[in-house]
């Protein structure tokens, strides 16, 4: 979801586009509702796992670009995109929670220093503090994005980068061992309705950044092999809407699987089966031969660059717009309300890219010159 846009690579802009409606959907459902987003938002959630896969694809790829044009990567100026990119709005976002209260769509917060430390997703208690909580994908992309070039500096020198693909599809499997392990000694036995349940789900299995590596994996191993093997980099140019077909097919058969989302098989199997099948979407959008690569879209190029923006702010907004709503006793749970409201997380974006986005990123490439 902080993933910046490229000019050239049009059908991750579909995907992002796809992604933050996901989200969109799956969370409108905590706020009055018309019963059909029940059904179509089911599977909302993974859209952040799109959003994952896409984080790891573009922010590994330029990290191995640098590498392979320069043999090094310069942190200084990795970490200060990132900071211009995320920060400001970020931080705004956190001074609108905990400075109006109106802005916030629950009453508790988590302490701000999870917030401002990005830890956010460790030990978050959903039940009880469950404002912004839509924040944990946030800390965990953030601790990615400062770990990664770390990572790569340290195993660049050795011959541990020959089998970089065999770390990253172990990371996959580590996640999945640490749910299983999880699921068996805190999860299993208890009562799938009870709130203690949902609490503890969401904490020990749903959250944390490591029973949550499979799509930041599959997106890095994706980018490398694109940058690294010449017969992947060709398979992928030549079978992309082959590859896009294999990926709906499969999240298909995943939402069969996580039909039940806190089940065993989806708690354990289910990331990783969606991490896969929004991989492939991924190499199908990045594919010379696939209809979402030739496809241009201003309607999806502007709904990714607004992404971001919309992801942080849009429960603060759904919930003011409601309960304007409420107070002049209109009706929240009809589809007017959700146009309403879905507009006004498009308008809020807007606002976001005007005041602060865009003044950042102007300071952010006045600094990158001036350092040249």
């Amino acid at each position: 979801m902080t993933t910046e846009r490229s000019e050239r690579l049009y059908g991750l802009d579909h995907l992002r586009a796809l992604a933050i409606v996901l989200v969109l959907l799956f969370h409108y459902r905590a706020f009055k509702h018309p019963e059909w987003i029940d059904t179509i938002g089911k599977f909302g959630w993974t859209g952040v796992d799109l959003f994952f896969v896409l984080s790891g694809f573009l922010i590994s790829g330029q990290l191995f670009k640098e590498m392979g044009n320069k043999g090094v990567i310069c942190l200084k100026t990795f970490y200060m995109k990132r900071f211009f990119r995320i920060i400001p709005a970020y931080f705004f976002t956190l001074f609108l929670y905990f400075s109006i209260p109106f802005f916030r769509e629950r009453e508790a917060l988590p302490p701000l220093w999870k917030f401002v430390t990005f830890t956010q997703n460790y030990g978050l208690d959903v039940i009880d503090q469950g404002t912004f909580s839509h924040a944990w994908s946030l800390c965990i992309e953030e601790q990615f994005y400062f770990i990664l070039p770390l990572f790569l500096l340290m195993i660049m020198p050795s011959k541990l980068f020959r089998y970089f693909a065999v770390l990253i599809v172990s990371f996959i499997i580590l996640s999945l061992i640490l749910r299983l392990i999880i699921w068996n000694v805190s999860i299993a036995g208890m009562d799938h309705s009870a709130l203690e349940f949902w609490r503890s789900w969401y904490m020990k299995i749903y959250y944390p950044t490591y029973t949550r590596l499979d799509g930041l994996s599959i997106g890095i191993l994706i980018s490398y092999l694109m940058q690294y093997s010449s017969g992947f980099k060709r398979m992928v140019h030549h079978n992309g809407n082959k590859l896009f077909l294999a990926g709906v097919l499969l999240l298909g058969f995943t939402f069969w699987v996580c039909n039940e989302q806190a089940s065993e098989i989806a708690s354990v199997l289910g990331f990783t089966l969606v991490a896969i099948s929004y991989g492939l979407m991924v190499m199908a959008a990045v594919s010379e031969s696939s209809f979402l690569s030739g496809w241009r879209s201003g309607i999806t190029a502007e709904l990714a660059a607004l992404s971001y923006a919309v992801y942080l702010s849009h429960k603060g907004i759904i919930h003011m717009i409601q309960a304007v709503f409420e107070r002049f006793n209109l009706e929240t749970s009809d589809t007017v309300c959700l146009i309403v409201c879905l507009s006004g997380c498009l308008i809020g974006s807007l606002l976001y890219r005007i005041v602060i986005e865009k003044p950042f990123a102007d300071i952010k490439q006045r600094i990158l010159k001036s350092g040249k």
